[in-house]
């Protein structure tokens, strides 16, 4: 598949990283800073082309004749759509993907059509990132809560700690302890390597547990893991940013929130955009402002400025003074295993939340969704199963009978809405939701054969 990537920044330079490590793509980047681009094509096996992304002959000479997907990923929203729109015009491109950041954008109805800016896919990683930092205070103790199938399946990471039911017994003791509902450990993590699970493997304290479950049945198997967190009330967020003022906004109704800003225009108006929210002028590093703002009998404390120095170190001051649980937004992906192992509890980070939703527009196959895990190490995959029994490897088999690749495991079913957790002898039905999760995601072009269909497929 041929990708053409507009963009060498953060986000475009994970882009590149992650899609140039599957054999089946060619990628080529486009940027204006010729240095960016040479230390990119240093380390990645990539073509790059200098230039303006939205030129029609600069994308020319990058090979938008023949490219598959366009993926826009400048930091300007009018860049990515005039991109993709001459993409489109030009080029006749299939598929044109583009980051937009602006919400008026993002909101504005038949904006995004055939006939208007022919955009397929629009991507706002401050609203994923949103997200993201919403499911993680909605479930106090997860590392990480991905949806599937519109929300009806939860993939949960934890890690287990000595209170949880679970540590040091066998997961098939799983069942006793809840006999009414239904979950699946997917992977465990211990000391960085993925371990099997089986039904002898016994869940050791310090294991980073994934496991899936239906949305209702999340919180009675997190305690399995740990013990019960009491729900976030309290929350101070570091940096009225997008990303900032949007997670104010989703909490401000149900949890008490205050955002701390350095530059007081911005908090101005940012504080005419909260109805319930508290701004606060001055610096989040600050002790006396944090003492002030009784850091101590706060539950979660979110760094999301645009520094990822200045988001590390509030969050080690705020967890030193006495704050429940830190967050703190980081861009370099060497930096997040040295800060998850120190003071901070959570490292998030944009370009792994965001990259789930390219890579879910080159999968082979109908795959609905991929969340990348373990920094781009594990995928879980959300694929649509088609065709019959002679057409589809997987349809109308029992999944002990399927050649799955080694580290790959089917992990739940969605079937006319309702939610299957996977067994052994459960059997695949045409057009089912079919949750995977893969530890090594070099073998995913051997499970991505699995969901394509034969020719006689329409």
């Amino acid at each position: 598949m041929k990708i053409l990537i507009l963009g060498a920044g953060q986000v475009g330079s994970s882009a590149a990283y992650h899609l140039s490590r599957e054999e089946a793509n060619e990628v080529t980047v486009v940027d204006r800073r010729s240095d960016v681009l040479r230390e990119l094509q240093d380390r990645l096996d990539i073509r790059t082309v200098v230039g303006h992304a939205a030129y029609p002959e600069v994308l020319k000479r990058a090979g938008a004749n023949d490219a598959d997907i366009v993926v826009a990923l400048t930091d300007s929203d009018e860049t990515n759509m005039i991109a993709c729109q001459v993409a489109y015009t030009l080029f006749h491109t299939p598929t044109k993907i583009a980051r937009i950041r602006s919400a008026d954008y993002m909101n504005a109805k038949d904006l995004f059509t055939q006939d208007a800016i022919p955009l397929d896919v629009r991507i706002s990683p401050e609203q994923l990132v949103c997200e993201y930092v919403e499911q993680l205070i909605l479930y106090p103790g997860a590392s990480q809560v991905l949806d599937f199938a519109d929300g009806r399946v939860r993939l949960v990471g934890a890690r287990a700690d000595r209170d949880g039911l679970l540590v040091g017994q066998r997961i098939a003791t799983l069942k006793e302890h809840i006999p009414n509902s239904e979950a699946r450990i997917a992977a465990i993590y211990r000391k960085g390597k993925s371990i099997p699970p089986d039904g002898d493997t016994v869940i050791q304290e310090g294991d980073g547990v994934f496991f899936i479950a239906d949305r209702k049945d999340i919180r009675v198997f997190m305690s399995e893991m740990r013990r019960l967190e009491d729900p976030v009330r309290r929350v101070v967020i570091a940096g009225g940013g997008n990303i900032g003022v949007r997670l104010a906004l989703a909490l401000e109704q149900t949890n008490q929130v205050k955002i701390i800003e350095r530059d007081p225009k911005r908090a101005r108006h940012i504080s005419e955009r909260l109805n319930k929210a508290i701004v606060l002028v001055g610096d989040a590093a600050d002790e006396e402002l944090l003492l002030e703002e009784n850091i101590d009998n706060v539950d979660v404390f979110c760094g999301l400025t645009n520094s990822e120095e200045a988001n590390i170190l509030s969050c080690m001051l705020a967890k030193r003074l006495g704050a429940n649980k830190v967050m703190a937004l980081i861009n370099r992906a060497s930096y997040v295993d040295l800060v998850e192992a120190s003071t901070i509890d959570v490292a998030i980070s944009p370009q792994q939340v965001t990259i789930g939703s390219l890579l879910a527009h080159v999968r082979r196959g109908d795959v609905v969704k991929v969340h990348s895990l373990r920094r781009g190490a594990a995928e879980a995959i959300e694929a649509i199963a088609h065709g019959t029994e002679d057409e589809s490897r997987v349809v109308g088999r029992k999944l002990e009978d399927i050649d799955l690749p080694k580290g790959a495991s089917i992990v739940a079913l969605v079937r006319n809405g309702q939610v299957i957790i996977a067994h052994h002898d459960t059997v695949i039905e045409t057009d089912d939701h079919v949750i995977l999760f893969l530890t090594d995601r070099r073998k995913i072009e051997n499970l991505e054969n699995l969901f394509q269909v034969g020719v006689s497929f329409v």
